[in-house]
Formats: C-alpha cells, sequence, structure tokens
C-alpha cells in the first residue's frame, strides 16, 4: 500500500512539473514559411527571469530529423530551469552543409533576439548538438562566417557537444569505406577533400573561447572516440575551458535516447555546466 502511494505521489508531481511547462510552437526565425526554418521554445510558468537558454540542434546524419522528436528534451530541461529552443533545419539532399550551417547561425540569431520574452537571457546562450547536429554546432561556433552571414557577433556562451560526428569530415570521408553511410554524407559535403577540410570545425579550433563540455559513449563510433578527446586536447592546449566525460556502455544513439528520462545523469552535469558558466 506504501509503495502504491509513494507511486501515485511521484506521478501527481511528474504531471504537475509538466504542467508548469508552456511551448510556443513552429516559430519561424527566418522571415520565410519554411517548416524547416521553425523552433519551439520550451519554458517554465513562473518568475524567475534571465534564466539560461540552451538551443538543441538535432543528429540525423544532416539527412533526415525533426524537432518534434525532442519534445522529451525540451521539456526535461525546462523543469529544470533551462530555457529550452529546439530547432528544425534544411536538411540534405535538399540543401549542402553551409546552407545547414547559415540557418542555424539564424536561428541563433532568433534567439538572441526575442528570448527574453521566455524569461531567459541573451548573454546566456548554450548550444547543445547530438551527432551532426554537435557538427552544425560547433561548425557555427568555431568558423566565425557563419554568424558574419546573419549580421551578428557570436553570442554562444558555452557549448555541449553529445557524441559529437564529423569534427574532421575530411579525416573521416578520406578512410571510410564506400557504403551507405558514405554516400549519403557525400550529398551534404560534395565529393571534394578541399570542402571537406573547410567543413571540419576541428580545423577552427583557434578561434573558440568560450566553455565546452564534452560526451562521448564508450561504445560509439570509432571516428567520434578518436575525434572527440582530440578537440578536448586542442582547447586544453588553448587554455579554453573544457570537460569531458566517456559515459561507459552507450553506443551512438542511446547517447541521446537516454536523455528521455528527467532523472539521467547527464542532465545534472549540462545544468551544472550552464549555470557556472553564466554566473562568470
Amino acid at each position: 500500500m506504501l509503495k502504491k502511494l509513494v507511486l501515485i505521489m511521484l506521478l501527481f508531481q511528474t504531471i504537475l512539473s509538466s504542467a508548469q511547462v508552456k511551448t510556443a510552437k513552429n516559430i519561424n526565425y527566418a522571415s520565410n514559411t519554411n517548416e524547416a526554418n521553425t523552433l519551439n521554445v520550451f519554458y517554465k510558468n513562473d518568475d524567475v527571469k534571465d534564466k539560461p537558454v540552451l538551443i538543441f540542434i538535432h543528429g540525423g546524419s544532416w539527412s533526415s530529423g525533426k524537432k518534434e522528436t525532442y519534445w522529451w528534451l525540451g521539456r526535461n530541461f525546462a523543469r529544470k530551469g533551462i530555457v529550452t529552443v529546439i530547432i528544425n533545419y534544411p536538411l540534405a539532399p535538399n540543401v549542402q552543409y553551409e546552407k545547414m550551417g547559415d540557418d542555424c547561425a539564424a536561428a541563433v540569431k532568433w534567439v538572441q533576439a526575442n528570448i527574453s520574452n521566455y524569461s531567459a537571457s541573451p548573454e546566456k546562450i548554450f548550444v547543445m548538438g547530438h551527432s551532426a547536429g554537435a557538427h552544425l554546432g560547433e561548425l557555427i561556433n568555431a568558423d566565425p562566417k557563419y554568424f558574419k552571414h546573419v549580421g551578428i557577433k557570436n553570442p554562444i556562451k558555452g557549448m555541449i557537444l553529445n557524441d559529437p560526428f564529423g569534427l574532421d569530415m575530411k579525416e573521416y570521408l578520406t578512410t571510410a569505406e564506400k557504403d551507405d553511410f558514405y554516400f549519403d554524407f557525400i550529398r551534404t559535403f560534395t565529393d571534394q577533400p578541399s570542402v571537406w577540410q573547410v567543413a571540419s570545425p576541428l580545423n577552427y579550433v583557434g578561434n573558440i573561447k568560450n566553455p565546452h563540455l564534452l560526451f562521448y559513449g564508450s561504445k560509439t563510433y570509432g571516428a567520434i572516440k578518436l575525434q572527440t578527446p582530440r578537440l578536448y586536447e586542442k582547447l586544453k592546449a588553448n587554455q579554453v575551458p573544457v570537460e569531458i566525460k566517456e559515459i561507459k556502455g552507450k553506443s551512438h544513439v542511446p547517447m541521446i535516447s537516454q536523455m528521455i528520462f528527467g532523472g539521467n545523469d547527464l542532465y545534472k552535469d549540462m545544468v551544472a555546466f550552464m549555470l557556472r558558466v553564466s554566473a562568470k
């Protein structure tokens, strides 16, 4: 009977917490009518002002994925006091990586201009990406041309990369097996090694100044296990604040799907990181 009562109470608390989270859906960030340029905002209905805001860029090999899949991520972060923006961006084969980067930068620009309407601070913008989304997030953070294209200075306070794929696309595509994944990526990055070089965030590490929090799974793809620690070492050598964690037993997709559960340990690390960096 006691166990049943406890479960009922926990369920009630979950429902109550969820009810406090509001969602503003399908906001266009690029002044057009393209669904690929829309975002959802998740925010807690309380009196706290100037909260940190997290922009999440989804993965999917640059050719699949959508913001609706990650409603739970927005809700979980919002319940923990982080205003969260989940974005869409155009995908291959309709566009290639540069257009994706430009549109992700445009989404960040919209957040900077409008997020105060949702009790968050434009001075506390964080970007998180998983897989291809982490590549795009770090690309716009490290290569200054993307924010230059949208007419703003880089406003990103800190970066969270969850199992980032493609930090060095030239290395990966030069050595990768010519399988379905390879030809899918070629649609995004062309078949030109010179383009792969320009598309690789690791080539712009010297431009990075903002703090980073890096995660990768112990059972993820070899390229991620190689390149994520490489980014860590380069940032550390440049005296950029950076933390890295290997998550035991996790492969690529579970590195993000584990966060369906609001009690997942990654939330503790990520929220603590954002609050610590925001306070500086």
